[in-house]
């Protein structure tokens, strides 16, 4: 069993990108997490002691993305990921989706991101 604690649009402002300008002056960029976790013991106890604080997930995920300039959209996506898998252990995947909404592409579009998932147990492959 998987349930999920999800937290969604939270703005950052930071300074990721290829483009000197990016990186530079930064911009706004949106995240949403979805946190794997098995919240059995927490949805009988209603003790916060018993699952994952979120308020903490936010502040953990804030500091990943935000104290490295990272080039990518992947990589930053990456450090929020195993920054959450190290510091919460109740946790078995997670699901960061960056949101650029400002991307440098010559183009009117309403959104460009990545979606990275990523577990404490990765699939074999074969």
């Amino acid at each position: 069993m998987t349930d999920t604690i999800f937290i969604k649009g939270l703005v950052i402002h930071a300074r990721h990108g290829v483009m000197e300008h990016e990186t530079e002056v930064g911009q706004r960029f949106v995240i949403d997490l979805e946190l794997m976790s098995d919240l059995t013991e927490s949805s009988r106890s209603d003790h916060l002691s018993d699952t994952v604080s979120y308020a903490n997930v936010v502040t953990t995920a804030v500091a990943a993305f935000k104290n490295t300039n990272y080039k990518l959209l992947e990589r930053a996506a990456g450090a929020v990921a195993d920054a959450v898998l190290a510091a919460f252990p109740r946790i078995r995947a997670v699901k960061v989706t960056v949101h650029k909404p400002h991307a440098p592409i010559a183009a009117i579009f309403e959104d460009v991101g990545v979606v990275l998932t990523r577990s404490r147990h990765p699939p074999a492959q074969g």
